[in-house]
């Protein structure tokens, strides 16, 4: 069992070229908004500050580094008598998606075998349920996944939820009303700002069916080990 310590939310880079993507800049901004009530979830604007897209796996290793660094170290003897260094537990890191996301797993040239599996084997996933999805299926259905299932938790909605980002994005730009689909902060950014209207300036280019391994923001929750319940 596992207890979450801490989220990660990591918008993807302006070069992912995802139809509708607006500007990192805003996007980090919006997320950091809809957190400022947040004790635990934080937005890390790293992947989006990078020169090129990132993959997916990429930014797992880069917050894994940085999970390593920030521990705090004790001094301590070892076998021969001189100074080492010990550290406390260490927790893990885990890739948080949708059911969908798994499912691209399986997606031909949009993935590649060895990152699924350093993900899955190295890291883990927790993949939360999407009416439509059979995640249980998707990991049946690919080698890599069975062979790494035990690294895969499965977190179910107690009230099912088809609200997502595709949503929202399509009832702004149909003037549609979002109040209470987002933070007010968040609305307002959106307006003040012109986002996500049809006539907005920062509309990029249709992604190409192999050039991204996953949509953005990615939500990665550090995880340590406990008997308080399972990491979500």
């Amino acid at each position: 069992m596992y207890q979450v310590v801490q989220g990660i939310i990591s918008p993807v880079n302006d070069n992912y070229r995802k139809k509708d993507l607006a500007a990192a800049q805003h996007r980090v901004a919006m997320v950091r908004l809809a957190l400022q009530t947040s004790d635990w979830i934080r937005v890390d604007p790293w992947e989006s500050e990078q020169a090129q897209w990132m993959e997916t796996v990429k930014v797992l290793r880069h917050h894994h580094r940085e999970l390593l660094s920030s521990l705090p170290r004790t001094e301590g003897p070892d076998h021969s008598g001189s100074a080492s260094l010990e550290r406390a537990a260490v927790p893990e890191l885990k890739l948080l998606c949708g059911a969908d996301v798994l499912k691209t797993f399986q997606t031909p040239n949009l993935w590649k075998d060895e990152h699924i599996q350093e993900i899955v084997e190295k890291f883990g996933v927790v993949c939360v349920g999407r009416v439509g999805h059979d995640a249980k299926g998707y990991i049946s259905a690919s080698p890599i996944l069975q062979r790494y299932q035990h690294n895969i938790h499965l977190a179910r909605e107690p009230v099912p939820n088809e609200i997502s980002a595709t949503y929202i994005r399509q009832a702004l730009g149909q003037g549609q009303s979002v109040k209470y689909l987002l933070p007010d902060t968040v609305i307002a950014y959106i307006k003040d700002h012109n986002l996500y209207t049809r006539n907005s300036s920062w509309k990029g280019e249709s992604t190409p069916h192999n050039a991204g391994e996953r949509k953005a923001p990615r939500a990665m929750p550090e995880t340590s080990h406990s008997s308080k319940g399972e990491a979500r």
